[in-house]
């Protein structure tokens, strides 16, 4: 069932900027939000999540506004994409490769990590309704292979674009019946025929890639690759990408990570997904601590027990039931135990 994100009047519009994120702050990232002072003031926001993703249908009878700067990501470096569907009104939104107007039927994607201003637009008949879901970036990366890092526009209707935003809308309205695996399946089937609409597109503007958005890019092709090297460095990734390692700390700053952090972060993310769907009789934990770039076993225990509050052997054991309780207490984790940067152990 969906649970009611927020919901603003006349009597309380004002309270919008403490509210706009629900009662835990748990929900988008930090921004400044506020709602045009008008006659009729009638927000609501509704929210169905799925697991770390959100389906969020917003209804207003008034202008909105949502703007995220550099101050904010500074200060909250969470790694969402919002994936729109407007239905009724408009989207008008503005980033460091211009201005654009999402109309009924336009598909657009924002990224937490890019500085932009969003306004909301009522139509005639006072209506402005979206359909947008919130995702870790990461997730949809496996999706969506063109680059979006500073957001995405689609300005044609497609008929992919309305099988998933119809397969959404249902999982959305689902009053139990579901099961959350189900859920899940259905999301990630959507977020694939979305990734289809956007490669086989003319349509589709690719967002103007800054000089240091596509050193990243090279940074983190690099390490990705290179990562079930055991030898993987700043010195080794700076060469490998023809820079500093001075400027890759810089680069990686800007993403709101160190290398540490990112390396252990998805060598022990990719070890996860191995021990959750493989058979302990083809693979043993050991190949798999080797294959994701450990050293040694024990040292890869250790270090997932740290993270998952399971050794490998428990988490593979029981990973059915433990997978979504671990993931909530991983990123804290990877962030006590990476320190500094050079050679990992």
């Amino acid at each position: 069932m969906a649970e009611t994100l927020f919901s603003f009047d006349r009597r309380n519009f004002q309270d919008c900027q403490d509210k706009f994120r629900g009662d835990r702050e748990q929900e988008y990232y930090r921004g400044d939000f506020w709602i045009e002072d008008a006659s009729n003031i009638e927000v609501r926001s509704e929210r169905k999540a799925v697991g770390p993703i959100s389906i969020i249908r917003q209804r207003s009878a008034t202008n909105l506004f949502f703007r995220r700067t550099r101050q904010h990501i500074r200060e909250d470096a969470t790694d969402l994409s919002i994936l729109w569907f407007v239905k009724h009104g408009k989207l008008a939104f503005s980033n460091q490769c211009g201005n654009k107007i999402a109309q009924p039927g336009d598909f657009v994607i924002t990224r937490s990590m890019s500085p932009f201003f969003i306004e909301c637009q009522i139509d005639k008949d006072s209506v402005q309704e979206l359909l947008h879901v919130t995702v870790p970036t990461h997730i949809l990366r496996r999706h969506i292979q063109q680059d979006f890092s500073t957001g995405l526009f689609m300005p044609a209707k497609r008929p992919e674009l309305a099988i998933a935003e119809n397969i959404l809308t249902d999982v959305f309205e689902d009053d139990g019946a579901l099961g959350e695996e189900a859920a899940r399946l259905l999301v990630e089937t959507a977020f694939t025929i979305i990734g289809m609409a956007v490669r086989s597109s003319d349509e589709a503007t690719p967002a103007r890639q800054t000089i240091a958005d596509r050193r990243l890019q090279d940074v983190l092709r690099f390490i990705e690759v290179h990562l079930s090297d055991p030898q993987l460095s700043t010195a080794m990734v700076a060469k490998g990408c023809g820079i500093s390692p001075r400027y890759l700390s810089f680069l990686l700053r800007l993403k709101g990570t160190s290398f540490s952090e990112l390396v252990w972060e998805q060598r022990l993310e990719k070890a996860k997904d191995w021990l959750s769907n493989s058979d302990p009789r083809e693979i043993s934990i050991s190949e798999i601590a080797y294959g994701v770039g450990f050293k040694s076993p024990a040292h890869f225990s250790r270090m997932f027990k740290r993270v998952f509050k399971l050794n490998p052997r428990e988490f593979r054991g029981e990973c059915g039931e433990h997978a979504d309780l671990v993931h909530e207490a991983a990123h804290d984790a990877f962030v006590q135990i990476s320190g500094g940067s050079g050679l990992l152990q």
